[in-house]
């Protein structure tokens, strides 16, 4: 297996997980909170999709899905398209409502990108530096783990989330 093999594969586990929490659910539930106070499917499927288009896009040169293919204006958050959701508050949380189908459709639309990205990736190219922010400055191979970390923890508490709404 090489490179992008691998990298196609992780990715495909997020999708699967993501359709799992996502699909079929009514727009109240997507967005209720547990407790009031927590993280609801669609602030975490979101988020997770917006890390995914905004950390790869910047990786790969490319611009983002929910710029280039009219996303921002479809799902009509009261967000900049650059907002990725990191230091949200829970006003902000509370504010992502949107239905399963525009939910799904955009994380399948960054999907489909990444994997067009990924696709074309080498082994070499994972030590390409990305990001000379950070110190030690961070790397595609250190990127795309960040995304995988982030996206699947993500897809994961909105997997959560489901079971406790039953």
């Amino acid at each position: 297996m090489n490179t992008s093999a691998v990298l196609l594969d992780a990715f495909g586990r997020i999708q699967e997980v993501v359709h799992e929490a996502a699909e079929g659910l009514a727009d109240d539930v997507l967005s209720t909170r547990p407790d009031g106070k927590g993280n609801s499917i669609a602030w975490l499927v979101w988020h997770l999709t917006r890390i995914q288009d905004d950390h790869l896009a910047g990786a790969g040169g490319y611009e983002q899905v929910i710029t280039a293919d009219g996303w921002h204006d479809r799902l009509g958050l009261p967000f900049d398209p650059s907002d990725t959701g990191y230091g949200h508050t829970p006003e902000d949380v509370a504010a992502v409502k949107v239905s399963a189908e525009l939910l799904i459709g955009y994380y399948d639309a960054v999907h489909a990108r990444s994997l067009e990205y990924l696709k074309t990736l080498a082994d070499d190219d994972l030590e390409r530096v990305v990001d000379k922010h950070w110190d030690p400055p961070v790397t595609l191979g250190v990127r795309l783990n960040s995304v995988l970390s982030d996206d699947l923890q993500h897809a994961g508490q909105a997997a959560y989330v489901r079971g406790l709404l039953g």
